[in-house]
């Protein structure tokens, strides 16, 4: 039958270009974006889902809209980071010719500030939370000057940029479980064999 045999075909040639080493860097990008989106929405809904119905008041259908909102800004953002970061760092090795530790840091600075930048709660966890009302506080007490403008990117472009700098040359420093989400959103989206832990799964399921 046609059917089969098309699909087959289509399987053989996507498979075979997921094997070119030329197109390697682009794709391993592409998986990036893909990681990004499925770890956004493992961590953000079972999070947002929690949080919603325990201090958000409203209607069913209105506290199911927010967990999906914020699922889905949270997938969206993780997915948009990831791939720039790892365009950029691919695009400057391209261009120089070789890897340097100051890719890893400019690339995650330029996708904290793009993606990361806005002051919302989507983008400030606990930690930033902490930090930036320290320095608010100092501020307030006058040991640095009012800033002129909303501080919050310039904070998320030196986060991300730091991390992800730590993550790449200093993993050890990292806490285990944070190397362990970085390695999946990272590393891991720089292998594959073919269409199947490219996109459905990131590894290939081993049979039980």
């Amino acid at each position: 039958m046609a059917g089969p045999d098309l699909t087959k075909t289509l399987l053989y040639t996507v498979n075979n270009l997921l094997q070119q080493e030329k197109y390697k860097a682009a794709l391993a990008v592409l998986k990036g974006f893909r990681n990004g989106a499925v770890y956004g929405a493992k961590i953000r809904a079972p999070h947002a889902l929690v949080m919603t119905f325990l201090f958000r008041s409203g209607s069913l259908k209105d506290k199911l809209k927010a967990i999906l909102k914020a699922t889905y800004t949270h997938s969206r953002n993780l997915a948009c980071f990831v791939f720039t970061y790892k365009g950029l760092q691919t695009l400057q090795e391209r261009c120089q010719g070789k890897s340097l530790q100051s890719h890893s840091f400019l690339a995650a600075c330029v996708g904290g500030w793009l993606v990361f930048g806005d002051n919302n709660n989507i983008n400030i966890n606990v930690f930033n939370l902490i930090l930036f009302a320290l320095s608010r506080l100092a501020v307030e007490k006058g040991f640095i000057p009012q800033p002129k403008h909303d501080p919050f990117p310039l904070f998320a472009t030196l986060v991300w940029g730091i991390v992800l700098w730590l993550f790449e040359y200093y993993p050890h420093t990292l806490q285990p479980s944070l190397q362990s989400s970085m390695d999946y959103l990272y590393h891991d989206s720089n292998v594959w064999h073919d269409i199947t832990d490219f996109l459905v799964y990131n590894k290939p399921r081993t049979a039980a």
